[in-house]
C-alpha cells in the first residue's frame, strides 16, 4: 500500500515553480475532511497547491507569496468533497482547477488526481495555465 505520508515527504520544498508559481512547500493533511496535493508535471515536480474540501480553498504561491483563495464556484461533484470543475477566488486571483480522479486499491483514505490543469487569471496579467497531476488524501 502507498503511504500518503510517504508521498507528500518526497514533494520538492522551496524551488520555484513555473511563471508566477512557486511551490507550497510541505504540507500536511487537514485536520477533517479531504486535500487534494497538486504537483507540476515538469521535470522538477514541485507541490504547487493544496485544495482543501473543508473548508473550500486552495493554497497557491504567487509572486513569493502563499495565499489560501476561497471556493468560488464548483462542478459537478467528483467525490472527497471536490468538484471537475473549481473555481477560487481572492484580491485579483482567480483560480480554476479542472480535474479527475480515480480511486485504487492500493491507497486508503484517498485518491490518484488522474488528470489536471491549475489556471491563474488576474486582471492586466498573462494567464498561466499548467497541467498538474497528484493525490487526494482523507482524514
Amino acid at each position: 500500500m502507498i503511504s500518503l505520508a510517504l508521498l507528500l515527504a518526497l514533494q520538492a520544498a522551496a524551488n520555484p515553480g513555473p511563471g508566477p508559481l512557486g511551490a507550497i512547500g510541505k504540507q500536511k493533511l487537514p485536520a477533517k475532511g479531504c486535500a487534494a496535493y497538486l504537483w507540476s508535471m515538469d521535470a522538477g515536480r514541485q507541490l504547487v497547491a493544496m485544495a482543501t474540501a473543508d473548508p473550500a480553498q486552495i493554497r497557491l504561491a504567487i509572486d513569493g507569496k502563499t495565499t489560501d483563495y476561497a471556493m468560488a464556484t464548483q462542478s459537478p461533484a467528483i467525490g472527497f468533497g471536490f468538484g471537475g470543475v473549481t473555481q477560487y477566488r481572492g484580491g485579483d486571483v482567480t483560480a480554476t482547477v479542472d480535474m479527475a480522479v480515480a480511486v485504487r486499491a492500493d491507497i486508503s483514505a484517498g485518491a490518484t488526481v488522474t488528470s489536471a490543469t491549475l489556471r491563474i487569471d488576474r486582471p492586466g496579467r498573462d494567464t498561466v495555465v499548467m497541467p498538474v497531476g497528484g493525490l487526494i488524501g482523507c482524514v
